[in-house]
């Protein structure tokens, strides 16, 4: 059953036809590209209703197929390699349709993040850092994730301390993973790391693993971890971000998680919400709400997570601005 966002995205990717498809990956992030990859590996047939469903659903026209996807190895090849070239589809392409030897910090942003972890674990934390901030945020906190206790704590200060990574530090380290920085000697020190960096990636952490990093930061230096703190976007923030803002973001997130989300929510960020509905569809959602019943705290924690992953790629994108932060919104 079709069902998910990536989902549907994967049956029109095999609907389009490999130049198209092609030309849309190349708009999409590696993790991006991963997810929607994995996807379409896994599909095999798709029914004529399905197929439907998802190109009305995407405004388009296509002629009816009652299965497409079938012995799609071949198909994913061709198409990640016309949008990627040859060595960042066979990256990925090992990662989904079987394990080959893949090296350099930039082909670490297409592996899954406990592969990376296994990877670079017995690194040298500062090095480990190092290759972190080069990572999408969300990738870097899965990769933590991997971590023990204190080798996490260890590596978020030091992405929270690091002000810059020389290039000859660069091509040095990519000795040991291979090239990311293809060589300009009169490049400056690249800034990258610092709070903000630790922040963003932080964002991506469980309940769990946010407390106990942040607590070893407020015992290294408490006015760093309250800078970190600062500029971390929480799911209560969104009450900042305005109307329209909201709108777009009730537009993306299942109704679903957005009852178990608000279970933990103020009734001011309640209100926000249901003052940006329908009236039909906010009493629907109150309704929903009084029904629930008590939830754990972890999954509500899990929901508001996934919530704020919308969030921060809808203000990435440019269709939300996040408030409260000033000309630099915090994303």
């Amino acid at each position: 059953m079709i069902e998910t966002g990536v989902q549907k995205a994967a049956v029109l990717m095999l609907a389009l036809g490999e130049d198209e498809a092609a030309e849309v990956m190349k708009f999409l992030s590696p993790r991006e590209v991963q997810q929607l990859g994995a996807t379409m590996s896994t599909m095999k047939s798709v029914q004529s209703e399905e197929l439907e469903q998802v190109l009305a659903e995407f405004r388009r026209e296509t002629e009816q197929q009652t299965s497409i996807g079938v012995d799609s190895d071949d198909y994913i090849r061709s198409v990640l390699t016309k949008a990627l070239g040859d060595d960042k589809a066979t990256s990925l392409l090992n990662r989904i349709l079987g394990a080959r030897e893949a090296s350099g910090i930039e082909s670490l942003k297409w592996m899954d993040g406990q592969s990376v972890s296994e990877l670079i674990r017995n690194e040298h934390p500062q090095i480990i850092a190092t290759i972190l901030v080069h990572l999408e945020r969300d990738h870097a906190s899965e990769v933590l994730s991997y971590f023990t206790e204190r080798l996490r704590n260890d590596v978020v200060l030091r992405i929270a301390t690091l002000d810059g990574v020389q290039p000859a530090a660069l091509r040095e380290l990519n000795d040991v993973l291979t090239k990311l920085l293809t060589g300009n000697e009169g490049l400056k020190k690249k800034q990258m790391g610092g709070v903000r960096a630790a922040a963003e990636i932080m964002n991506f952490f469980s309940g769990e693993h946010e407390t106990a990093v942040m607590n070893n930061l407020k015992n290294y230096d408490s006015d760093m971890a309250q800078k970190i703190m600062d500029e971390m976007f929480v799911f209560d923030n969104i009450i900042d971000i305005d109307d329209r803002g909201i709108q777009t973001i009730l537009r993306e997130v299942p109704s679903e998680a957005l009852i178990v989300a608000l279970k933990g929510a103020g009734q001011e960020l309640r209100e926000k919400i249901f003052a940006n509905m329908s009236q039909r569809a906010g009493e629907m959602l109150k309704e929903d709400l009084e029904a629930k019943g008590p939830v754990r705290l972890s999954e509500v924690e899990t929901q508001q997570k996934e919530i704020l992953t919308i969030v921060r790629r809808l203000a990435d994108e440019g269709a939300i601005q996040l408030g409260a932060k000033g000309e630099d919104p915090y994303v």
